[in-house]
């Protein structure tokens, strides 16, 4: 390869700087859509479950998100196969679509007092459709973008999938503390959450004109006149070597993130007695400092290569996880110094999975390869690890929890050493 022609792989052109946006602000309204039911569970929890108990109320809201999670891998493997069938773009506008329909139906739908059991069924439908949906998401996101970049920047571009989502549940945070801030409890119960599912709906729209408005990649384009199996069965027959790969590099990297962003400030607050809005607080300005530095963690792959960043976060987590949960101390610094060190050895996960699950398929199984071994892994590694760490917490074997993330990181080094370097790769 000459010179010339190695400063232009590395040059993003103007159609390839459109589609990373529309793929990247797609994926942000996505999941501001997502992020929107957790956010304001706690206030619309009475309205759809009968029996005068708050608490019975949002524990039943709340198992219904869960619900949301087991649809993940199923929307992995249908909407995946549809994208890798009919093109990315297709795939990413009916995401899109459905997880903004869903979130309209929500803000919509009568209470039970209106329509009785009716509603919490069409409440469990709606979160069962977003659930479906974003299973999807992550797969035709991930190829779309990787696919749509110059060859010296595909994980630049693929940072922004995860930039994204951290953008989506900041935006939907944010709703939720101007609406909190300026509606009255009664209107904030009576319209105010119904107001964040509409204008989250609504963002939806703006995400299908961008995905609209994009050309298909160019990958999918040269193999979309021929003739293809079974997309699933494709992926599972031909690659099971890059499946089981897309599962081992997932788990280190989904539970030490749950486990930093979702986990870590109720733990401060536990063990600790830090207020815990001040851990929340800090838990927040990491994730912001985490968010900024994903694109640059994406460069620093594109020049060192997959295999060496995707070690350093794993190998930092099996050096800091002991003092990460030793040292924690009753202060927003030393909270926030615990979480911006974890994340910013994240970023080395994060800035790397959508580009490293690309790179390890070809184009007529990318999207389901990407989407249903990533989803498995998600739902038994990372949506039990909250549950995990608390079940410890609460059973007086807090002091555990960082052999739990150390062990995660030790599976992290194993895999990521022993994976091939796909820096490079023709896709």
């Amino acid at each position: 390869m000459t010179t010339v022609d190695t400063v232009v792989s590395h040059r993003l052109t103007a159609q390839q700087r459109k589609a990373i946006v529309a793929g990247a602000v797609g994926n942000t309204v996505e999941w501001v859509d997502w992020a929107v039911y957790a956010t304001f569970a706690p206030v619309f929890a009475g309205q759809f479950f009968a029996g005068g108990n708050e608490t019975t109320a949002l524990l039943s809201t709340l198992a219904v998100f869960a619900v949301g999670f087991v649809m993940r891998p199923i929307g992995g493997a249908v909407l995946g196969a549809y994208a890798d069938r009919n093109g990315r773009k297709k795939g990413l506008t009916l995401t899109i679509s459905l997880m903004a329909g869903a979130s309209i139906v929500i803000a919509l739908c009568p209470t039970y007092t209106a329509i009785g059991v009716l509603a919490p069924i069409v409440l469990l439908l709606a979160r069962l459709v977003q659930g479906f949906s974003a299973g999807g998401e992550f797969g035709s996101s991930s190829a779309f973008l990787i696919e749509s970049a110059a060859p010296g920047r595909r994980a630049f571009a693929g940072s922004w999938q995860q930039v994204s989502v951290g953008l989506g549940s900041l935006l939907a945070a944010l709703m939720g503390t101007i609406l909190n801030s300026t509606l009255s409890d009664a209107d904030l119960r009576g319209w105010g959450w119904r107001l964040a599912f509409g204008l989250a709906g609504l963002l939806g729209l703006v995400g299908l004109w961008l995905r609209v408005s994009v050309h298909e990649t160019e990958a999918f384009t040269k193999i979309a006149a021929k003739p293809r199996r079974n997309p699933v069965v494709a992926m599972l027959r031909d690659h099971p070597g890059a499946a089981l790969r897309v599962a081992g590099v997932t788990i280190a990297g989904t539970l030490i993130y749950y486990v930093w962003v979702s986990y870590m400030p109720a733990y401060a607050h536990l063990t600790t007695g830090i207020p815990l809005k001040t851990a929340l607080l800090a838990n927040t300005l990491a994730m912001v400092v985490f968010i900024l530095l994903l694109p640059f963690g994406g460069l620093l792959s594109d020049r060192l290569g997959r295999k060496p960043t995707m070690t350093m976060f794993a190998g930092g987590f099996v050096v800091f996880a002991w003092p990460a949960f030793h040292f924690l101390g009753n202060s927003f610094w030393s909270v926030f110094a615990i979480e911006l060190i974890g994340l910013v050895l994240i970023v080395g996960y994060s800035a790397n999975c959508a580009v490293i699950m690309a790179e390890q398929f070809p184009p007529e199984v990318r999207t389901t390869g990407i989407g249903l071994p990533y989803a498995l892994a998600v739902a038994i590694f990372g949506g039990t690890a909250p549950y995990v760490t608390t079940w410890l917490n609460a059973n007086h074997l807090g002091d555990l929890v960082w052999i739990y993330v150390a062990a995660a990181a030790l599976i992290g080094v194993a895999v990521y050493l022993t994976m091939p370097e796909t820096k490079g790769k023709e896709l």
